[in-house]
C-alpha cells in the first residue's frame, strides 16, 4: 500500500487504515524501529504478558519453580578463604 506524509506540527506521520491495524493486532502504543530504509511498527508488548497464564500451567504440572534446580550450594566461608589467600 502506498501513502504520503502528513505534516503534525513540527512532525510526520502516516494514516494507518483501520483493517491493517486490526488485521496487525496493534493497539494504542507502539514500537518504531528503522529497518534499512524504512519504519518497523510493532505492536508494543505489555511487560509480563503471559506470565500468569504460564506460572498456572506450571501449577498444573506440579512444577512449583520457575528455574532449575541449583547443582551446587553457596560457601561464602570457602570463597573469603579463596579470595583471602590470593
Amino acid at each position: 500500500m502506498k501513502t504520503r506524509l502528513i505534516r503534525i506540527g513540527n512532525s510526520r506521520g502516516i494514516r494507518i487504515p483501520k483493517p491493517l491495524i486490526e488485521e496487525a493486532g496493534l493497539e494504542d502504543e507502539v514500537v518504531l524501529s528503522v529497518v534499512g530504509t524504512g519504519l518497523m511498527i510493532e505492536g508494543a508488548s505489555t511487560v509480563r504478558s503471559g506470565w500468569s497464564e504460564a506460572a498456572q500451567e506450571l501449577r498444573e504440572r506440579g512444577e512449583h519453580g520457575l528455574l532449575d534446580e541449583p547443582e551446587w550450594e553457596w560457601n561464602a566461608h570457602a570463597v573469603i578463604s579463596e579470595v583471602a589467600s590470593a
